[in-house]
Order: structure tokens, then sequence, then C-alpha cells
């Protein structure tokens, strides 16, 4: 589904993205061409874990006297739904505890919880061996 996606760039910075359809969900690429994966892998751990209704795509235009909103310019950007779950399964692994505190630690600088950092790790690992 086509979703809006507001693009910013400062000098020296990297692309940045915000969902208005998504309050809170965004990301980061330095290349252009990063964006549509950097925007899929976003919302799919923004709404991991979450019991949240995952709204219908808005259009640019609803956005553009929005003053959060200037500056930068829009893209519509495929986002598959059928790779959002917003119904959490609870599993229970076994990982040694120094791997554990590796995990914390990343999940923790990319401002992620445990279950988020795990779920994109295995989601980022499935999609590098197809």
């Amino acid at each position: 589904m086509l979703y809006p996606v507001y693009v910013h760039k400062d000098a020296d910075s990297a692309y940045g993205i915000t969902f208005p359809d998504f309050p809170g969900c965004f990301s980061a690429a330095d290349d252009m061409a990063d964006l549509p994966r950097m925007a899929q892998e976003a919302v799919e751990v923004h709404f991991d874990g979450e019991d949240l209704p995952i709204p219908v795509p808005s259009a640019p235009e609803d956005w553009q006297d929005d003053e959060r909103f200037q500056g930068g310019y829009w893209m519509l950007l495929d986002i598959d739904l059928s790779r959002i779950s917003t119904r959490a399964v609870r599993v229970n692994i076994s990982l040694s505890e120094s791997l554990v505190a590796r995990i914390d630690d990343h999940a923790k600088a990319r401002h992620l919880s445990r279950s988020a950092f795990l779920a994109l790790a295995a989601q980022h690992e499935m999609t590098q061996s197809q």
C-alpha cells in the first residue's frame, strides 16, 4: 500500500523519513536508494508487538500546511502490510548471558526493545539469505 513519507535532509546528514500516518515512526538512510527498505523496516518495527490498528494511507496534500513538514519533500512508498502482524506471540528461547547483554546494548543504542531488536535481526537475516 502506498503511504506518504516526508523526506528531509540537512547538509552533512542522512535522509530522514517521517510517516505522518504512523506517529512516532521514523527512519533514516545515507542513500536515497535505501529509503524504501528502511521505510518498510521502520514500519515493521513500529508495529511489532503492538495491538494498534494500521491506518489507511493519507495523501501528501493532507499534510501540506502542517508546520512539521516544511522544507522537505514527499514520496509515496509501498509498504507491504502483509509483513506486519500487530499480534505479538510470546516465545521462550535460551541464549547465553553474554549474548543477551550484547543484544540489550545494541537494542538500547538503536532505541529498540530486546524483542524488536531480535525481530529486526531475524528479518534481516532471512532477507539476506534469500
